[in-house]
């Protein structure tokens, strides 16, 4: 499906980077790059239990409700007490004014230990601290509350308590960058068994993303992505008339310089030159030319407005190419094929923008004016798996078969939604038949490298590892520059033998072929976070946010790269650090 990160049609997982996370088989290392998701299988089975618990009552037990003898023997009784006890009956008397609702008597309380205590007794001090920030967070103190959890966490630097009340005042002072380091403290001395600390360090992460993000991104160099990328985009459509070669007539007969390479065009369209540069694989030039023909209303105009388009969503630019595709979609005595292809292209936008309802609505329009472009049908397909509406996923695909029965991508598109349609399922030998159907395709295909890639990640999801290196080694020969699949191969590897080095190996492979595939930076910062070489995983998000190609994708990569940066300040101020491989 085209989107303002375009698809990578022929990607070792065959769906856009965007979708590989739904992609059933995908090989993971401990989760996609955050630290946070590691081990939340076994938090889920504790949800009932201590994970789950609310830290909102102060620690020790509350003194019982005495009558007025009760009382006066317990005055009696505070004057052979040491400073310790008396400070120790300061607070269970102030545990009792919390549980009862009486903040203001329960702050004054714990005041009160806190200056009985004596100094040198720091884990009791800090309990103080912690139980008085507590009662401030009742009556929604943040400052104060922060005050006391420092003091706390200051005696006593691994106390879970003190460092998660500190993290949600933080949160609402908004602070995000302190919150983050201490919730991230919490999950690591928690071992990520605590579902709240986990979902605000996901909810803190997400907001930092999104903040740098938004500001990065409007600011951001555009930049073209690799030929092979682009190539590959363009070949998920057939009925794309932008794409296509230059037809006779079109173009004049090329003279041919010293290095044999054709010469400029001549002729005055802009959006024929922008052609020729396409052919030439000269896209830095495309947006200028199409630009040309737009301005001069050119007899072209309609298909310099896509192909500007297409080339904004390339380099990452949907605020430029919406109007563009606009004015397509709106021009009604436009070729149809062009319309549902701007349809086709700003709904996958949407998408992008998770924006499924309006993506719906261009998809539907699509196949209403042009109901036998194949296109419509194979990226709609891509959409539905999306929304898990895998059976329709299905019909569209075969829609598209039934219009273009050579159109392998939809072939192998078509066996992948079966696959997740019976892995849901969980029904053994419909599962079967869904992998006979990858090798009926590779069998009817045998040069299609959607087919051996779609295949592959369904037999490591059935941890069938060897069959599916086998299978990743053929789309390495069929498309020996596509560094996607060299990823796959590499997260293979890790998941199969354990193999870091090779995995890693495969991935810098990757990036020797495609120094602009950020997926290759963000498996690799994702495997240097797991290894706790916290430093080069930075180094490795950073890069991959450098080629982000949509904002929410930014946001992903930031969230990655604050996640290690918290956890390099975690290891630097408390000498915590997560398991590693």
């Amino acid at each position: 499906m085209a989107a303002s990160k375009p698809v990578e049609p022929q990607s070792a997982a065959g769906l856009p980077r965007w979708q590989l996370a739904l992609l059933v088989g995908t090989p993971i290392v401990l989760g996609v790059g955050a630290v946070y998701l590691w081990n939340r299988n076994r938090s889920k089975k504790d949800r009932k239990g201590k994970g789950n618990g609310e830290r909102k009552t102060p620690e020790g037990s509350a003194s019982p409700v005495q009558g007025q003898d009760g009382e006066a023997r317990a005055n009696r009784e505070l004057e052979n007490m040491t400073p310790l006890d008396r400070a120790q009956g300061a607070k269970n008397k102030g545990n009792k004014y919390f549980k009862a609702g009486k903040y203001d008597l329960a702050i004054h309380c714990y005041t009160e230990a806190i200056s009985l205590c004596p100094t040198e007794q720091k884990t009791d001090l800090s309990t103080f601290y912690q139980n008085r920030a507590a009662a401030y967070e009742q009556q929604m103190k943040w400052t104060e509350v922060v005050q006391d959890c420092c003091q706390a966490v200051e005696m006593n630097p691994r106390y879970v308590k003190a460092l998660f009340r500190r993290a949600k005042a933080l949160e609402r002072l908004d602070n995000k960058k302190e919150c983050l380091e201490d919730v991230t403290a919490v999950c690591i001395l928690e071992s990520f068994q605590n579902q709240q600390s986990m979902l605000l360090a996901d909810k803190v992460l997400k907001s930092l993303g999104k903040e740098k993000a938004k500001d990065k991104y409007k600011n951001r160099e555009p930049l073209m992505p690799s030929p092979q990328f682009i190539k590959s985009y363009f070949s998920s459509f057939t009925d794309d008339i932008i794409s296509q070669p230059l037809q006779k007539g079109e173009k004049k007969d090329e003279d041919k310089d010293k290095e044999g390479e054709a010469a400029e065009v001549t002729a005055s369209s802009g959006y024929l030159k922008a052609k020729q540069y396409m052919e030439e694989e000269n896209y830095d030039k495309i947006i200028s030319e199409c630009t040309k023909e737009i301005d001069s209303a050119g007899r072209y105009t309609t298909e310099a407005l896509i192909l500007r388009a297409t080339f904004y969503l390339l380099i990452g630019n949907a605020n430029a190419a919406q109007p563009d595709l606009d004015r397509v979609i709106n021009t009604q005595d436009a070729n149809v094929k062009l319309r549902a292809n701007a349809l086709i292209k700003r709904g996958s936008m949407y998408m992008q923008q998770q924006q499924p309802m309006l993506s719906t609505q261009d998809f539907n329009m699509a196949a209403e004016i042009d109901s036998h472009n194949a296109d419509v049908y194979h990226h709609r397909g891509q959409l539905k798996i999306l929304l898990d509406q895998v059976e329709e996923a299905v019909g569209d695909f075969d829609e598209c078969i039934l219009l273009r029965p050579d159109s392998a991508l939809a072939q192998a598109q078509k066996c992948f939604a079966l696959y997740r349609q019976q892995y849901t399922g969980n029904n053994p030998y419909q599962m079967q038949t869904a992998m006979d159907c990858f090798e009926d395709v590779i069998r009817r295909f045998p040069k299609c490298a959607e087919g051996y890639a779609l295949y592959a990640q369904a037999l490591t999801d059935q941890q069938q590892f060897g069959k599916a290196d086998e299978m990743y080694d053929k789309c390495i020969e069929l498309e020996p520059d596509n560094a996607t699949t060299y990823v796959h191969k590499g997260l293979l590897q890790l998941q199969w033998k354990q193999d870091v080095d090779l995995g890693l190996e495969l991935i810098s492979k990757a990036i020797e072929i495609d120094n602009k595939c950020d997926f290759a930076y963000e498996t690799m910062g994702t495997i240097e976070v797991q290894r706790g070489n916290l430093d080069k995983a930075i180094d490795m998000f950073n890069k991959a946010i450098n080629l982000a190609k949509s904002e929410m994708e930014m946001a992903h990569l930031y969230s990655l790269c604050d996640a290690a940066y918290a956890q390099t300040e975690v290891a630097r101020k408390y000498g915590l650090k997560p398991p590693t491989l």
